[in-house]
């Protein structure tokens, strides 16, 4: 048996979940923030930071979700744990809808759903040791006295590659990928069976990415974990996720396994994203990078149509004027013209682009 197949069936044993069911299933799912004026503060308008996301996460895996700065994953995120109330829609998990719990069933759904921050120093308070900050979940869950939690915060720093005499340090005094570590033995210590990862590897130095990489990826096989993993950086992405959520402006864009997503993206946002990232020999490519130029657009008045259709250089009048449906089975994408699907040039489509030497005509 393969380490994935070890993984997958002792992460689907222990949250119960039928063969081919999933764990955790986002439907529909919005967060629209009010924008307020006028005297009696009126809600004008809304910020649509998530609007209308929809995926599934299987135990045992890892789902990568990613995206430009602003696109909404990391509200996304934030959202399926309810540290955001969603607007609309429906996070399913272990069979309930999370979205409408109150306070006191949401407490005791999170002894399973538990989330690691980008930030690891803003994440713990700098007034209290290491080893209170461990036990914390503990105590507040009434799972242990703090007396009693002691052993289980020894158990749970070695198992991320920290000793016990870091019980008594401050935050301050570790460095960040220890701090990260910290964060990720607190997620742990009420033994969950999903994590979601809000960039656990962006503010680290890429020697330290390496190690928290390899130790999600340790404790996912050894504790059956589910990870839903949210960065910016294709890197990590590809090394650790099974699967990969492309989101762009609040929607998504793509779904597909890492392997098919680098080998055959089929969004034009996903093809300039990957284009985007650096290449080990960039004299080798294959194929001449495709360019876009531009800022995301405010999420407060979004594009009509599709919205990636202001900066797409393939962009025609039907992308303007109708949203596309994100269809295509395993491998799913919302987009009129696919990359391998007879789209048009850049010279025939959006006039905005196409002024960029470097896009290919």
């Amino acid at each position: 048996m393969s380490v994935i197949e070890a993984t997958t069936r002792k992460a689907r044993a222990r949250a119960g979940v039928p063969d081919g069911e999933p764990l955790l299933s986002v439907q529909d799912l919005k967060l629209h923030y009010p924008i307020r004026g006028g005297i009696v503060s009126r809600q004008t308008g809304a910020v649509r930071a998530v609007d209308g996301v929809s995926f599934e996460v299987f135990p045992g895996e890892t789902l990568g979700i990613v995206g430009e700065s602003g696109c909404g994953k990391s509200t996304t995120g934030r959202a399926i744990i309810r540290l955001e109330n969603p607007t609309a829609g429906a996070v399913v998990f272990g069979g309930r809808d999370l979205a409408g719990l109150n306070t006191r069933e949401l407490r005791r759904v999170r002894l399973n759903l538990q989330m690691v921050f980008q930030d690891p120093y803003s994440s713990l308070n700098p007034q209290k040791r290491i080893g209170d900050l461990l036990a914390e979940p503990l105590v507040a869950h009434g799972r242990a006295s703090r007396k009693e939690a002691g052993e289980r915060v020894t158990e749970m720093l070695d198992r991320v590659g920290l000793s016990a005499q870091f019980k008594g340090r401050y935050p301050h005094e570790l460095s960040g990928g220890q701090r990260q570590r910290v964060g990720i033995a607190r997620a742990l210590m009420l033994d969950p069976t999903l994590l979601v990862l809000d960039e656990p590897v962006s503010a680290l130095d890429v020697s330290i990415q390496a190690q928290v990489l390899n130790l999600l990826r340790d404790l996912q096989a050894e504790l059956g974990l589910t990870y839903i993993f949210i960065s910016h950086g294709l890197g990590a992405v590809r090394y650790i996720s099974d699967r990969i959520v492309v989101m762009y402006l609040g929607k998504v864009m793509e779904v597909a396994t890492t392997a098919e997503l680098f080998a055959n993206p089929r969004h034009p946002y996903t093809e300039i994203l990957l284009d985007a990232y650096p290449a080990p020999n960039p004299h080798l490519r294959d194929k001449e990078r495709t360019v876009v130029e531009g800022d995301v657009p405010n999420a407060a008045k979004p594009p009509s149509g599709c919205v990636f259709h202001t900066r797409c250089p393939f962009a025609q009048d039907k992308c303007r004027t109708e949203e596309p449906r994100l269809g295509g089975g395993s491998h799913a994408f919302a987009c009129h013209f696919p990359l391998d699907a007879g789209r048009p040039t850049a010279a025939s489509g959006n006039p905005e682009t196409t002024k960029n030497p470097g896009v290919p005509a």
